[in-house]
């Protein structure tokens, strides 16, 4: 049986993981911000008999200091991991910062996988067939990133960002693939189509119009599991792969640059040493070009 840990596990494809993994006998870990679907998770487990394989982390993901607090809970309690699953996204039609400051999309989509993928690295490693199954949304060209205003201070649009996301995702799953693939750590992009969730976010009323229409001819949440499933019970050869609806892409393609997928990782972490306050000489400097203060 496997150690399963789901960020964005209480609502849509994840709770359907969840559930789908708990009841095949996994443990499974389930993190998000409602703690209300967390106790539903807790009490679905209770009724499967299988409340000692299930947990739920409290967390908002768009904080840096709420991933290092999980992570850090995470590592203490879970030496091995072997599957590591992202689904955790939220719509905003306008632009909104977190707390700490950072543009939402950019810290909760792309900010928090890079820092659980590269965090439970070692967790991973232990396991007999690690995988990182990261929902997103592989495929687009790089045209959709905006490399001098990552955080999107100007002209902000929600499907934008959630389509800068999912690229930034791809090029994440590119350098993650570098830095741990000798690991054998995989990395598989999933983009599983338009499915019939609850669309979390906050919509103008436009956006709830053009949901409405996408859901109406959405896939049911089951019949996105099947690629996920798949992912994880035997996870490619390949340090990297991608997948759209089932079908396998190439990550050969320019989308998949390895040049612009080190030039998000160095600005990243210059972007996380500024934020913990360690000297500018510490590290590389972030490529320039890039702002993502």
């Amino acid at each position: 049986m496997k150690t399963i840990v789901i960020a964005g596990g209480t609502d849509g494809i994840g709770k359907a993981l969840a559930a789908t993994r708990l009841e095949g006998g996994d443990t499974v870990v389930v993190i998000g911000r409602n703690e209300v679907k967390g106790k539903a998770f807790l009490d679905a487990a209770e009724q499967l008999g299988a409340r000692d394989r299930a947990y739920f982390l409290p967390a908002d993901l768009g904080l840096l200091a709420e991933n290092e607090r999980v992570l850090a809970s995470l590592r203490a309690r879970f030496p091995v991991i072997d599957t590591l699953v992202f689904c955790a996204r939220f719509y905003r039609s306008e632009r909104t910062e977190t707390a700490e400051g950072l543009e939402e999309n950019f810290a909760l989509f792309y900010l928090s996988r890079y820092l659980f993928g590269h965090g439970l690295a070692d967790a991973l490693e232990g396991a007999e067939q690690p995988v990182v199954v990261n929902v997103a949304g592989p495929g687009a060209g790089l045209g959709v990133v905006r490399w001098d205003d990552l955080q999107l201070r100007r002209g902000y649009h929600g499907g934008a960002a959630l389509g800068q996301g999912g690229k930034l995702n791809d090029l994440l799953g590119v350098s993650f693939a570098e830095r741990h693939g000798d690991r054998g750590i995989r990395y598989v992009l999933i983009h599983p189509g338009v499915t019939s969730t609850s669309f979390a976010g906050e919509y103008d009323a436009g956006t709830l119009g053009q949901i409405a229409a996408m859901q109406a001819q959405a896939k049911p949440v089951s019949a996105a599991l099947p690629p996920i499933l798949a992912a994880i019970d035997g996870p490619p050869a390949q340090a990297l792969s991608a997948f759209v609806e089932g079908t396998r892409i190439s990550v050969e393609r320019s989308g998949f640059d390895r040049g612009a997928a080190r030039r998000l990782e160095e600005a990243t972490e210059q972007l996380l040493r500024d934020r913990r306050g360690a000297p500018r000489g510490a590290a590389p400097e972030a490529a320039p070009g890039i702002d993502l203060s």
